[in-house]
C-alpha cells in the first residue's frame, strides 16, 4: 500500500486511530493475522496505513486493552489467542477432559509423541523401578474448543500403558483409559510454578517465547501409594486458573 492510496481516509468522521484499530481487528478476525503471529514492524504499519507512529500506538494500545493484541517489550506486538471461557478449575483430582466437559467445552489433543523409552535414573527413582525399565511417553497439545491451553507430557509404567501405541489420544482421555483398566487414581502430589515458555512450548501455545506460563508437575498414585503416572503440564498463563480453599484447625491462635 502506498501513500498515494491511503488505507484510512482522513475525511472519515472517526479518528484515524479508531479506523486503524478497526482495520487491524478485521484482519485478525478474517484470519489474515493469526493467533500468535507478530504484527509487521511499526514503521511498516505506519507506511501501510499512512498514519503517524503516535496514531498507530494509540490504536495498538486500544487493541491491547481489548485483549486482541499483546505487547512483548522489545519484540513487537502479537495477536493473542482467543481465550476459552473462564471457569473455576477444580481442587480435586480431575482429568483435563473431565474438567472441560464440566465447563461445557470440547477437549481435543494434538499428539506430539506416543512411544516407550528406557527410564532415566530420575524417572526410575520417581516410579520406584530399575533404570532402563520401559516407560510410555505421551506428549500432547491440549485444546478447549480448539484453543491451545497447555502442553502435556505424561509418563506411565509399561504395564499401565500396555497397548497405548494403538490408542487415539487426540480425543481419548488418559485418566479414563487407565481407570477402565482397573487402576485407581487416588492422590496426586502437585507442584505449580511460573516458568518462561521455551521456543517449542511458545509455538504450540501461540505465545511469544519467554512468556510466563504456569508449569504444573504431578505424580499420581493409587491407594497403596504406587506411582501410576507423572505429568508435566505447561499452561498458557492467561488461559488457566486454579481455585482452591484453605481451612484452619480449631484452636489455632494468631
Amino acid at each position: 500500500m502506498t501513500a498515494e492510496q491511503p488505507v484510512l481516509p482522513a475525511a472519515y468522521p472517526e479518528p484515524l486511530w479508531t479506523q486503524a484499530a478497526t482495520l487491524l481487528r478485521t484482519r485478525i478476525a478474517d484470519g489474515e493475522l493469526r493467533p500468535g503471529a507478530r504484527l509487521p514492524p511499526e514503521r511498516d504499519l505506519c507506511q501501510q496505513l499512512s498514519i503517524s507512529r503516535v496514531t498507530l500506538r494509540k490504536a495498538l494500545s486500544a487493541l491491547v486493552e481489548e485483549g486482541v493484541l499483546r505487547s512483548a517489550h522489545g519484540r513487537g506486538w502479537y495477536v493473542t489467542a482467543p481465550s476459552a471461557p473462564r471457569g473455576d478449575w477444580p481442587n480435586t483430582l480431575e482429568s483435563f477432559s473431565e474438567t472441560a466437559r464440566r465447563m461445557g467445552l470440547a477437549p481435543t489433543s494434538e499428539v506430539l509423541r506416543g512411544a516407550a523409552a528406557p527410564a532415566t535414573f530420575d524417572e526410575a527413582e520417581m516410579f520406584q523401578i530399575a533404570p532402563g525399565t520401559p516407560l510410555f511417553h505421551l506428549e500432547r497439545v491440549r485444546r478447549l474448543d480448539g484453543v491451545p491451553i497447555a502442553v502435556d507430557e505424561s509418563l506411565l509404567p509399561a504395564d499401565v500403558a500396555d497397548g497405548f501405541e494403538l490408542v487415539d489420544f487426540t480425543t481419548a482421555s488418559l485418566y479414563e483409559i487407565v481407570t477402565d483398566r482397573g487402576f485407581q487414581l487416588a492422590q496426586a502430589d502437585t507442584t505449580i510454578e511460573a516458568r518462561p515458555a521455551t521456543a517449542a512450548v511458545a509455538e504450540h501455545l501461540g505465545v511469544p517465547e519467554a512468556t510466563p506460563i504456569l508449569q504444573m508437575r504431578q505424580v499420581v498414585r493409587d491407594r497403596a501409594g504406587r506411582p501410576l503416572l507423572s505429568s508435566t503440564i505447561r499452561y498458557a498463563g492467561d488461559r488457566y486458573r486454579l481455585r482452591t480453599s484453605f481451612t484452619r484447625n480449631a484452636g489455632e491462635q494468631t
